[in-house]
């Protein structure tokens, strides 16, 4: 059994609510920084698509026989 899982089980199975709304807050923090963080690499994301293909468009336009 690893940490993490020991720790849950044993403040789950208290049946104390503070340790439940404890586990329960930590958890949705877990949930939001992990969100924040694939949030931000999914708006660089589409930055750079939307960059990529702007110029597309640009060089399409203005020089039609290279693409």
């Amino acid at each position: 059994m690893d940490l993490a899982s020991t720790v849950l089980q044993f403040g789950l199975a208290s049946g104390n609510p503070l340790v439940q709304l404890l586990v329960l807050v930590v958890a949705i923090g877990l949930v939001v920084l992990v969100g924040r963080i694939v949030l931000k690499v999914a708006w660089r994301l589409v930055t750079i698509a939307a960059v990529i293909i702007g110029l597309v468009i640009l060089v399409s336009m203005f020089l039609p026989g290279l693409l």
